[in-house]
């Protein structure tokens, strides 16, 4: 069994944002078709790998109805998460409809991307849905943010780290204390901030996703060191496995999995302790269905 809790859902709408066709032939990625297309073709995907459930992310604002299609599409393997920009006056509403009409659980928030924040009036407004909704989660990018697929296309990439400080987080995840918050890759980059946070606050999860390159900032650190050192400060209970897969035909990245494993092997961590991160703190977070 395996569970994986950061894949994004690169949808048709996602790409019409890139330039559409052209981008998808500039990339040289195969076109998503419709969100039940795509949720299929992510079923298959799983299937083929062996990984149980997924976290699916809607990786623009707005797209949340693309994962919500894939939801109704298969609601037992998925777990929707989409990105909210608190500075839209819409926001609040729009995070409210994504989560009581198309059954998503987790909202994302990127401060360095819309340049705001988190101690922002307007955060706390998006935040105050999830935690009007138990079982709701949100996703704090903190660190270093890099967008590959823009990147590729050579499109700018206006991002202000001055506002990816987990540090930041240490308010909010105080004032919410029932409600998850979950840093992906380890801070990327802020290593020991986020540690000094999910320290602070037992409602912090670390999520272990993509190839953690943020490492090189940090001489002499190996992935298995910072495993241990998430281990020693957050516990087995409060990391969470994810790859960052994304587009096809790449598909799921078998090689984030394998590093992690070989990483987590390196420390001698126990059969337990990896059940945790890669089965059951996903399942805790995000109950299955009944």
């Amino acid at each position: 069994m395996l569970n994986d809790s950061h894949c994004h859902f690169f949808s048709t709408p996602f790409f019409a944002a890139l330039g559409g066709d052209a981008a998808l032939a500039a990339l040289g990625w195969d076109a998503p078709g419709t969100s039940e297309a795509l949720a299929d073709r992510w079923i298959a995907e799983l299937d083929r790998v062996g990984v149980s459930r997924a976290a699916l992310i809607a990786s623009m604002p707005g797209d949340s109805p693309s994962v919500g299609a894939a939801l109704r599409r298969q609601r037992d393997r998925f777990v929707g998460f989409f990105m909210v920009d608190p500075t839209q006056p819409s926001a609040p509403v729009s995070t409210a409809y994504a989560i009581d009409s198309d059954g998503l659980r987790a909202i994302c928030l990127y401060p360095a991307m819309h340049r705001y924040p988190l101690r922002d009036e307007r955060v706390r407004r998006v935040i105050d849905v999830a935690a009007a909704r138990p079982g709701t989660a949100v996703f704090v990018h903190c660190g270093v943010l890099s967008v590959g697929v823009r990147k590729k296309l050579g499109l700018p990439s206006p991002f202000d780290m001055r506002f990816s400080n987990p540090l930041d987080l240490h308010a909010i995840a105080l004032a919410y204390p029932h409600v998850p918050f979950i840093i992906p890759h380890f801070g990327a980059g802020m290593f020991r901030e986020a540690l000094m946070v999910a320290d602070l606050c037992p409602n912090v999860l670390l999520d272990t996703s993509s190839s953690n390159g943020w490492i090189k900032y940090q001489p002499g650190l190996t992935l298995a060191d910072v495993f241990r050192q998430a281990l020693a400060v957050a516990g087995p209970d409060r990391l969470i496995f994810g790859t960052d897969s994304s587009f096809f035909p790449r598909g799921w990245v078998r090689d984030v999995y394998d590093q992690q494993t070989r990483a987590l092997g390196d420390i001698g961590a126990s059969t337990d302790v990896v059940a945790d991160i890669f089965v059951r703190n996903f399942d805790r977070v995000f109950p299955a269905p009944a």
